[in-house]
């Protein structure tokens, strides 16, 4: 069986507020407020702070290493303030170093929270979403970026909507494998470096690498651009992986199923993956049965499991006990 390597796990230490402004900023509509800002400056906890309490002098716990969100309660706080107490409600924050703030709703900006974010260079982002949803859209970004992570070696293809990642020896016939599939009609993700993002607590995402995205090596061909050849219909940029097939060459000493009784599964970063060991012969069509799995996936998700469905009809016929044993008792005129 596959062994995988969990040293090989990582997860970003932190994302700077620029790469959040180039990444972020179209999904949670951004709009940087601040002239005289820092945008190195690192975000290292994924997740956001609204500042209530330490606007209002209580810092004992204030989690400064967030993203600060000044919601309409904050901004309202703040315009009840005289100018001086307002001054000193804001160096109760900026006497830490917070990565930036977002100001919500579309609210107007004070002078005084501008002057102290750009004399400290920190950056002040506006968002005409509300509160709420801000938090729902940047808390999955910020997720998404400190997910754990893993990069294994393999071929990765949507087949009717089922990602399937194909695993095995090098050489084995993995992308020749997916090559044919897409010939077919399904869709690659990746092929060779394949990386799994955990989102959530039983899901993977997996990707290809900007480098080598949709370019497949075929040995004794060399590399190919599938979506160059085959079109924008052959080609995904993301998948949840729900199937991982292994290819090995047919040994007579390994067992394999024959039943499909026993639901093997594989476990990546703690989410247990549906797993089949397909055996390679010659005249074997990994192809067809490959586009089998994906069906038959799709059958069990659904609630029909064809392996205990041909059980019952065995225990059944042998309570039974009938003297014929074909599957139509009488042949009437249909001779073709």
């Amino acid at each position: 069986m596959i062994r995988i390597n969990e040293n090989k796990i990582f997860r970003k230490e932190f994302i700077t507020i620029n790469f959040l402004n180039q990444n972020a900023a179209k999904i949670c509509k951004l709009e940087l407020v601040t002239k005289n800002h820092n945008l190195e400056n690192k975000i290292t906890d994924q997740n956001l702070h609204r500042p209530g309490l330490a606007l209002a002098g209580f810092v004992d716990l204030f989690s400064y290493k967030r993203i600060q969100v000044f919601g309409n309660t904050e901004l309202k706080y703040l315009d009840n303030l005289s100018i001086e107490n307002r001054k000193k409600s804001l160096e109760n924050i900026f006497q830490f170093e917070i990565p930036c703030i977002i100001v919500t709703n579309g609210n107007p900006i004070n002078n005084e929270l501008l002057e102290a974010a750009e004399k400290n260079s920190v950056p002040i982002f506006r968002t005409e979403f509300t509160t709420t949803k801000l938090v729902y859209l940047l808390s999955d970004f910020l997720d998404d970026q400190f997910a754990p992570r893993i990069t294994l070696h393999g071929s990765f293809i949507d087949v009717y909507g089922i990602g399937i990642l194909f695993m095995g020896s090098s050489g084995i016939g993995k992308s020749e494998v997916t090559l044919d599939l897409v010939e077919r009609g399904h869709r690659l993700v990746a092929d060779d470096v394949i990386i799994l993002t955990k989102k959530g607590e039983g899901i993977l995402m997996g990707s290809g690498v900007e480098l080598s995205k949709h370019f497949m090596e075929i040995r004794g061909l060399g590399l190919i651009n599938v979506a160059k050849m085959f079109g924008i219909r052959s080609i995904r940029y993301q998948k949840r992986l729900e199937v991982i097939v292994e290819l090995e060459i047919w040994n007579d000493e390994n067992d394999y199923t024959r039943t499909g009784l026993e639901n093997k599964t594989l476990t990546i970063m703690d989410v247990e993956i549906p797993y089949v060991k397909l055996p390679i012969i010659p005249g074997k069509n990994i192809t067809v049965i490959s586009e089998v799995i994906a069906l038959n996936y799709l059958l069990k998700h659904y609630g029909y499991d064809s392996a205990k469905d041909f059980q019952e009809r065995l225990n059944s016929r042998l309570n039974l006990k009938s003297e014929d044993d074909r599957a139509v008792n009488y042949f009437e005129h249909d001779f073709e």
